[in-house]
């Protein structure tokens, strides 16, 4: 018979009623530490006493942002009656997502096997405790019985039975999970020819999926897919010379990031996107603000700015860089990862208006026109309250009130930077202060991108004291660390943290070098070809070979809400490859694609960070090495990197830089010159003594 489950408490005072959450450094754990339930981190001491038990395990997921994980929280987690219940007929374990990614991923991939719907948060699994294999779940359960859902509690009885009477039934359902989950993984096509046909059907299979009329992917609720646009502008960019430029793959970003500009998916008084909107207008968002969204949407921009020349664009990066050096940036140099969704309570309470507040906040002049321009004037859009979306024109504005359009551009910019003062005296959204090497990783890359296209230097300096940060903290005994608060890294790195690491590195070394950084990043791909890298099949496990043993080990191919792991690595490793001569690097970038052949082919717009990497290996980028003294290299840089080309990078190497590794250590200056070397992957051309001889050489005229 399975055992008592005794109140876990943390405090030596009797009275004292928080559970095993309380020791904890998550700031989603801590919020659950005093729920009446018995809550455990994932860990051996719930895991050895679920076995010992013969207890099934209720595995609860989500994460300290996610609105609908406060609700559920709410209404079950917090009921003394339902703990009461999950305290008896299980163990209760609570996991951060965004700390454990390899917990998250096994066992949302188990829900789409057991429920064939899409997963997501908060994510509610039984396990048999013997195998950690699960043998039912799902997402949110109300309180409840209601739209066709039975109540949470009705749930937990009708499972602990279940578990109890149809032992042989969990036993095999576990086991064809298992089963799948081995199927699942991919394999390699040694002898296939690698060609562009993932290239071409990625960009006609993102065409078929377009919203033509408000831009993005699909309908309600639509997402920013910054992977996706990213993908198109590349795919633009390779055939802006040709004799057929493909402007359509150029409209399409186009459209989609004016569109998200302007309406409430992002924040139209302090930058910053939210994670996704419920409608597919772009009007209505989830409120929260996720670091990981945010760090490739500012580089989308900004690049895009480049491309196009478009103001609005180039509006957005600053904003957005803003946001993250104002909200984001933690006295020490990381960034924190989020902003919740709810604030008093309430979500989206921190950023909707009436119109009478901001009538009274402003003078008819600014007032006339920002209800105009952001309809205050129509009827509310959240909840009898106005989420500020941009619904009329500058210019429309001006010809209507006999004003010039920069006219009116001011005294909106004016209006809003009120509004904004006036927002931050209210109670705001709480912040995830944990600080995620991921995360940190897409924000240096996002930060030195933009920094570099706009002009600002600020935004360099950040990402590089990020980076250093990363490197002095989260690098302890030379093994990298996932996450870092409170003084202290926790959870052995993750794929995903060693290469978004190296990419966003190999950014920030084309905005300024830093010897030390490169270094850096040489330790890191050192580190995913040894603990990482599947030498007999190619590809990359996102968990190290000496990681905590779980149900699965599994070898992520797909983008989903971040970019693939494999499709980073084998990116930035062959990028540090051509730069340094490297052939491991290389050989490790080929097999990883031949070894996610079969899923570009299959499933090409799902994978479009491997199309990517698969572009550069077909299409090898273009790497420029200056050398010289620090003021002269500069201006080379600055003339070099005015355009957009993503296929081109640029590293000003001042002449005292020593000890450069590999075949940057042939690439040296006189006292007397600056000197240009310019390689096309590993074919280079003779060094250049001569500015014109280097843009002769860049000119694609």
């Amino acid at each position: 018979m399975p055992v008592n489950v005794e109140f876990g408490t943390i405090s030596s005072d009797p009275m004292s009623k928080q559970n095993r959450l309380a020791s904890q450094s998550s700031p989603y754990l801590l919020q659950h530490a005093d729920n009446p339930v018995n809550w455990y981190p994932w860990g051996d001491e719930a895991l050895e006493l679920a076995r010992k038990g013969d207890k099934p395990i209720l595995l609860s997921v989500g994460y300290s942002a996610c609105h609908w994980c406060h609700v559920m929280a709410h209404e079950s987690f917090e009921d003394a009656e339902t703990a009461e219940l999950m305290n008896k007929l299980f163990v209760n374990i609570k996991v951060d997502r965004e700390e454990r990614p390899d917990i998250d991923r096994i066992y949302q991939t188990a829900h789409q096997l057991i429920t064939q719907r899409p997963g997501g948060w908060p994510l509610t699994m039984f396990i048999d405790p013997t195998d950690q294999r699960p043998f039912f779940g799902g997402t949110y359960f109300p309180d409840e019985a209601r739209h066709g859902m039975p109540s949470f509690k009705e749930l937990l009885s009708r499972v602990a039975l279940f578990y109890e009477e149809k032992r042989d039934d969990v036993k095999a359902q576990g086991q064809q999970i298992a089963d799948i989950f081995g199927q699942l993984e991919p394999v390699t096509e040694r002898n296939a020819t690698l060609d562009d046909g993932p290239i071409l059907a990625a960009r006609q299979k993102i065409a078929q999926s377009f919203d033509r009329e408000y831009g993005g992917i699909g309908t309600a609720p639509k997402f920013p897919h910054p992977a996706m646009m990213d993908r198109l502008l590349r795919h633009w960019r390779a055939t802006a010379h040709s004799a057929e430029p493909d402007v359509e793959a150029l409209f399409m970003v186009s459209l989609t990031l004016a569109r998200m500009a302007e309406g409430g998916l992002y924040d139209q008084l302090g930058g910053g996107f939210s994670r996704y909107c419920v409608d597919g207008q772009w009007q209505i968002p989830h409120f929260e603000k996720m670091l990981y969204d945010n760090g490739p949407l500012l580089a989308l921009y900004a690049e895009a700015s480049l491309a196009t020349g478009e103001a609005l664009f180039k509006r957005v990066a600053n904003e957005t860089a803003d946001w993250i050096l104002a909200d984001m940036l933690a006295p020490a140099g990381g960034f924190y990862s989020t902003r919740d969704a709810d604030s008093e309570g309430v979500e989206g309470l921190f950023y909707v208006w009436t119109p009478e507040e901001i009538r009274e906040l402003l003078p008819d002049e600014q007032y006339t026109v920002l209800a105009a321009y952001f309809g205050l004037d129509a009827p509310a859009n959240f909840e009898d309250k106005w989420h500020l979306t941009v619904r009329d024109t500058a210019q429309a504005i001006a010809n209507r009130t006999n004003r010039t359009e920069d006219e009116v551009v001011d005294l909106i910019d004016k209006a809003r930077a009120t509004l904004l003062e006036r927002r931050s005296t209210r109670i705001a959204p709480d912040r995830d202060e944990k600080q995620l090497t991921s995360w940190n990783a897409l924000a240096i890359r996002g930060l030195a991108i933009s920094g570099k296209a706009l002009q600002r230097p600020e935004l360099i300096d950040a990402a590089e004291r990020a980076a250093e940060f990363v490197r002095d903290n989260l690098l302890i005994d030379g093994r990298l660390y996932a996450s870092f608060k409170d003084g202290s890294a926790r959870f052995p790195a993750y794929l995903d943290d060693h290469a978004y690491l190296i990419d966003a590195i190999l950014e920030l070394l084309q905005a300024r070098w830093n010897s030390d950084l490169l270094q850096f990043a040489v330790a890191l791909a050192e580190l995913l070809l040894e603990h990482f890298y599947d030498a007999n099949d190619g590809g990359f496990y996102f968990t190290a070979d000496d990681h905590e043993k779980l149900m699965h080990r599994p070898k992520s191919l797909a983008d989903d809400a971040t970019p693939s792991g494999n499709g980073v690595a084998a990116f930035a490793l062959q990028r540090l490859g051509f730069m340094l001569g490297e052939t491991r690097y290389l050989d490790a970038a080929e097999n990883t694609l031949r070894a996610a052949w079969k899923a570009m082919e299959e499933y090409p717009h799902g994978h479009v960070s491997l199309i990517t990497a698969l572009d550069d290996y077909l299409h090898h980028p273009e790497t420029i090495i200056i050398r010289g003294a620090a003021d002269e290299i500069a201006k080379w840089h600055a003339d070099a990197v005015r355009l957009y080309a993503p296929k081109r990078m640029v590293f000003a190497i001042p002449r005292d830089a020593d000890s450069l590794p590999g075949a940057l250590a042939e690439r040296t200056a006189d006292e007397a010159q600056t000197i240009a070397y310019r390689c096309v992957g590993t074919s280079c051309s003779l060094p250049m003594t001569s500015w014109d001889a280097l843009a002769a050489e860049l000119s694609e005229a």
